[in-house]
């Protein structure tokens, strides 16, 4: 609970700084135990005061422009129309850099020229929902971050982590988090090199919620960006057993049995193989199938390299592992909306016999399942020979009980687009404001 945002709320609606302390007492006390009310009481009464004294600030330093749009209501990290749409706001209020892939390329890492080489770095979020389940966060967060350094064809060299649980969790949450790393960081020789570990929100926040995240460094001498995907292209899918998402479903669907299937190193082992093989010269893109599905990830790729991206799902059923895949089918979860943890190729026709050899050397299923055409930038999904809407969807497939509750489009969502984009100029023109303050003070 964060009780700093409980007092703000209620003492902005107007309610009387006691029945806020009072309100607020009773809270603490259902989630922290072993406190005594008069403690309790003193607690509250000290947010109060914090939140008094940090209220009706005004200026650039204190103030934002609010969207009057929520993260859940736009559907922000659900990877679907409204996440993409967020994202793509980023480019805007950083600006121009000297990258030679940035933020604006909308890929799964970034990269800089240093020393006549790629530098690759990258960074994910663990799974929010495996706050319970520590040792499973860190080893999917691990290999998800892992994952987008050697899809820009990087050799990872270092890893980092960052751990956040609230005042109320168990300490041996961080290490059993940090061991999920070291996991996957000893197995595939990258180490991990440093980190932080910090209470959500200090003393604001009592439960015992975990979150954190894990980047990664990479260096490479030839880029897989997904600007580099061209027309005449072939793309290839590698099997896929799912990560977090994944096992966040089996979890919280009772079917705790299909976790063991996310637990191995198959993306990462064919990628290894690939970086050690010349044909990665010809490749032009690789990505990992998570943002939002394979329907998201081709969305995105289509809208980077401005083209029309066709995929046949003939082969697509048997490249997803056959126990998730019945899970699937069974929860009605459309696995083409789903983060599968599948590698996506895109390369020339010529050099996709040999990419696929490559594949199946480091024992890793892989088929063809598309290609790439000229056009307008545009996603489409042949099924059965005939057009199928292969457009995403607000927010992906809805993988958890909850998720199936609140898949929904609550409001007017080109409404809410021209709010988020307000917003998002206003904070372009205070990065602005407070440069120029910069530039004349020195």
């Amino acid at each position: 609970m964060d009780i700093e945002g409980f007092a703000r709320r209620e003492r902005a609606a107007g309610r009387s700084r006691e029945d806020v302390v009072e309100a607020l007492t009773d809270r603490i006390l259902e989630i922290k135990s072993g406190v005594s009310r008069a403690y309790a009481r003193q607690f509250a009464a000290a947010v109060v005061e914090e939140v008094e004294n940090t209220s009706g600030l005004t200026g650039d330093l204190f103030e934002y422009e609010h969207a009057n749009v929520t993260m859940g209501e736009f559907g922000v990290g659900s990877r679907g129309r409204g996440d993409f749409f967020a994202h793509r706001q980023f480019p805007r209020i950083i600006g121009k850099a000297a990258a030679a892939v940035g933020v604006d390329e909308m890929d799964d890492a970034g990269a800089v020229r240093a020393g006549g080489e790629y530098i690759i770095t990258t960074v994910d979020g663990m799974h929010s929902r495996l706050s319970d389940f520590p040792f499973l966060a860190g080893f999917h967060v691990t290999r998800a971050t892992l994952r987008d350094a050697y899809v820009m064809g990087a050799h990872p060299i270092a890893l980092l982590s960052d751990i956040h649980v609230a005042d109320d969790g168990d300490v041996a949450k961080i290490f059993d988090y940090t061991a999920g790393i070291a996991a996957v960081a000893e197995a595939m020789n990258v180490p991990l090199v440093t980190g932080s570990t910090l209470r959500i929100g200090g003393d604001m926040v009592i439960g015992d919620r975990m979150t954190g995240c894990v980047g990664a460094v990479g260096v490479a001498d030839h880029l897989t960006a997904r600007k580099e995907t061209r027309p005449g292209d072939v793309l290839l899918m590698t099997a896929g057993a799912g990560g977090g998402t994944i096992a966040t479903t089996a979890l919280y669907f009772g079917r705790s049995e299909v976790v063991e299937e996310t637990i191995n190193l198959h993306f990462l082992k064919a990628c290894e193989a690939l970086l050690r093989s010349p044909v990665l010269e010809q490749i032009h893109t690789m990505t990992d199938v998570t943002n939002g599905g394979l329907r998201g990830d081709v969305y995105e790729m289509a809208e980077t390299a401005d083209c029309k991206i066709v995929v046949d799902d003939g082969n697509l059923r048997k490249l997803v592992q056959p126990q998730v895949l019945e899970m699937l089918d069974d929860l009605e979860i459309d696995y083409l909306g789903v983060s599968l943890d599948a590698l996506l190729i895109v390369v020339p026709p010529e050099y996709a016999d040999e990419v696929m050899a490559v594949v199946r050397s480091a024992g890793v299923p892989i088929a063809e399942i598309g290609y790439v055409e000229e056009g307008p930038a545009a996603s489409v999904l042949i099924s059965e020979g005939e057009e199928r809407d292969f457009q995403p969807r607000f927010r992906e497939s809805a993988y958890t009980p909850v998720k199936k509750v609140v898949d929904t489009e609550p409001r007017d969502f080109e409404e809410m687009k021209e709010q988020v984009r307000r917003a998002a100029d206003a904070a372009v023109a205070k990065k602005e404001r407070i440069l120029r303050r910069l530039q004349n003070t020195g």
